[in-house]
């Protein structure tokens, strides 16, 4: 049973997601970000970033127990060990990986500082809410043109790369975005956020 450390952000959700979605059992254990949980010596030995999620997979690729951080890396890790939801063309692996480090490079880290801006600053600054709402509203474009013609945002198929975006998406209310202004996105959020593993990862952690 793989040990998920974890928090009810969207990068925790992607894990628990991914986990729901592969059919892996699996045990949440709650890394309080609220309290500095994540910066524990035991989570560190996990995490050495001292983020979540991580995970420890007792049956690694060599029998022995694998320790993951890095929501990213830890998506590829599951896809390989299960074969699920990276596709095995070529050409659809690299269209399913350039679309993850779009959100791994994009969506959450500029939505990650619109929501710090508009939510968590001290005080109100003009100048970073305007820089990251905009920036904001650019990718859902860019997301937009891509689902136009799209039922999913890679290769054609249900992919990672929607398990990473759509726990950013869900938050489309934190950073002050109408979906009906983006109804390509709007039409893949309700296709995506109507799969019961989606919907059971999202509740995680339990607390």
């Amino acid at each position: 049973m793989i040990d998920l450390y974890t928090w009810g952000t969207p990068n925790g959700r992607k894990v628990s997601v991914m986990l729901e979605e592969c059919g892996l059992p699996y045990r949440a254990h709650p890394v309080n970000i609220g309290k500095n949980e994540q910066f524990a010596p035991d989570f560190l030995a996990i995490s050495p970033n001292g983020k979540i999620p991580a995970i420890v997979d007792p049956d690694g690729p060599d029998g022995k127990p694998m320790a993951m951080f890095e929501s990213g890396a830890i998506l590829l890790y599951l896809a390989g060990k299960t074969g699920k939801f990276l596709p095995r063309s070529v050409r659809g692996k690299y269209d399913a990986l350039q679309w993850l480090m779009f959100q791994m490079g994009g969506v959450g880290p500029m939505i990650g500082q619109a929501h710090h801006f508009l939510r968590a600053a001290p005080e109100k600054v003009p100048y970073g809410i305007e820089r990251y709402t905009k920036e904001t509203r650019r990718l859902y474009g860019v997301l937009d043109r891509r689902l136009a013609n799209e039922p999913y945002i890679a290769a054609g198929e249900y992919t990672v790369a929607d398990i990473a975006t759509f726990p950013w998406i869900a938050r489309h209310e934190w950073h002050q975005v109408d979906l009906a202004e983006f109804p390509n996105v709007k039409r893949w959020y309700a296709a995506v956020a109507a799969r019961p593993a989606v919907a059971r990862g999202m509740a995680v952690p339990q607390l």
